[in-house]
């Protein structure tokens, strides 16, 4: 009776062994330093904005030819603002994009708004730490454009803000999905560069469907 064994790891990948060329094993550190190894037939690599750096260590872009193409996926910082405006849009407000790349939409029925922009190459931050929040880009690029569009916005205060990393593509800004052109084994999903949330579950979808048709082949 055919068995599927499930194992839930949560730590760092630092390296990865290969078989005939194609990798088999992966270390894993793990939070409280202590590291395992583990054995697998199947590689998807679906880490974020680790995703180049995961490639990386499988070899991808270190080689010849195709495999000497890294995955071109990295770590973006991104902040996320929340202003309360109780006299803005309704409920029926739709997610507003400019063409500046400012956006907001309405956050439940509180007043509330999520808002941000995303910046040029030129304006990309150096400060890599989450925990620092760039104010001075809400009130320099973000508000102004809001509020040009929407009048009750020039009276909105700011109640909280975040920053994140997008897995971003530094191609086209597109998601990277499906096998390696050399590794047959190795499978992309990542660098949705900020519309994972839009995209994800259907690409999620779509390659599943993809392997388990591909395994039913096999």
């Amino acid at each position: 009776v055919p068995c599927l064994l499930r194992l839930y790891i949560t730590g760092r990948a630092t390296s990865f062994n290969h078989s005939d060329g194609q990798p088999c094993q992966v270390s894993v550190t793990k939070a409280d330093g202590s590291g395992v190894e583990v054995d697998f037939d199947k590689l998807v690599i679906a880490a974020g904005g680790d995703s180049g750096h995961v490639g990386l260590l499988a070899g991808i872009g270190m080689g010849q030819g195709d495999m000497g193409v890294a995955i071109p996926v990295e770590k973006r910082k991104r902040y996320v603002y929340v202003p309360h405006c109780p006299e803005g849009p309704g409920m029926d407000c739709p997610l507003v994009i400019d063409p500046c790349g400012v956006y907001f939409r309405r956050e439940g029925q509180g007043g509330n708004y999520l808002c941000g922009q995303s910046p040029t190459e030129e304006q990309e931050p150096e400060d890599t730490n989450l925990e620092v929040i760039d104010m001075d880009w809400f009130d320099e690029q973000v508000w102004p454009v809001m509020a040009s569009r929407v009048k009750a916005f020039e009276s909105l205060k700011v109640k909280s803000a975040w920053a994140g990393n997008y897995d971003y593509n530094v191609w086209d800004q597109n998601g990277v999905i499906g096998k390696h052109p050399v590794l047959d084994n190795v499978y992309m999903v990542c660098g949705f560069s900020g519309h994972g949330i839009q995209q994800g579950r259907q690409w999620a979808g779509l390659w599943q469907s993809s392997y388990l048709m591909e395994i039913s082949v096999l």
